[in-house]
């Protein structure tokens, strides 16, 4: 079952003050670099800032360190990182990318960001309270990582379209978990998939 998305995450001027930079910028690189493809950027707001946005109230209390996972134009790490103090890390093999996220980290004034220019599979990352990734891959590769970076209380929160059940389907074969889903603001066939107790499937 569906839950709905938790009330709308209502920002603060500062918050907006860094969003916009973060679209300005954007709107310059993206020409060069193809950070979000050809999307009108009139739709930016929409499709890429409330998207991440709605991820903020999942977030679990407290200020453990966040990841986002193949973050590309830090969606929605960047989005997170606007919205909340605690340290957030991005990790992104592009070395392209990651010159991005930096400006775009320095231009928003996220002092609390860090960027890792490598591979998933190479990053050293703290205990994380919560990891997320956003089209990056299927889920049971996905909870792969999690599993590596999460610490023992930590939730994975996976922005998943419209194969999410088949997806859950595939990785439950493998994984062992606690799933809640909810039904994205932004997509309508969209599923925001909040995972918790993660753990392998141990076969015989």
């Amino acid at each position: 079952m569906k839950h709905p998305i938790p009330p709308a995450f209502d920002v603060s001027r500062e918050t907006q003050v860094r969003l916009d930079a973060y679209l300005a910028l954007l709107g310059r690189w993206n020409a060069r670099i193809n950070l979000i493809g050809p999307s009108p950027p009139e739709t930016w707001w929409a499709r890429h800032i409330q998207d991440g946005l709605q991820l903020v109230p999942l977030l679990p209390e407290g200020e453990g360190p966040v990841a986002d996972l193949g973050s590309g134009a830090g969606l929605p790490g960047l989005i997170l990182a606007a919205c909340v103090a605690r340290p957030i890390h991005l990790v992104e093999a592009d070395q392209r990318k990651c010159a991005f996220l930096r400006e775009a980290a320095r231009e928003m004034g996220l002092d609390h960001v860090t960027i890792h220019a490598r591979r998933i599979e190479a990053a050293t990352l703290p205990p994380l309270a919560a990891v997320t990734a956003r089209a990056l891959a299927p889920l049971h590769s996905l909870l792969g990582h999690a599993h590596k970076f999460l610490a023992s209380d930590g939730l994975a929160i996976f922005p998943k379209g419209r194969t999410a059940e088949a997806e859950l389907t595939e990785a439950t074969a493998r994984w062992h978990m606690g799933v809640e889903r909810f039904t994205s603001r932004t997509e309508a066939d969209a599923t925001i998939l909040l995972i918790r107790e993660l753990r392998p499937v141990v076969i015989a």
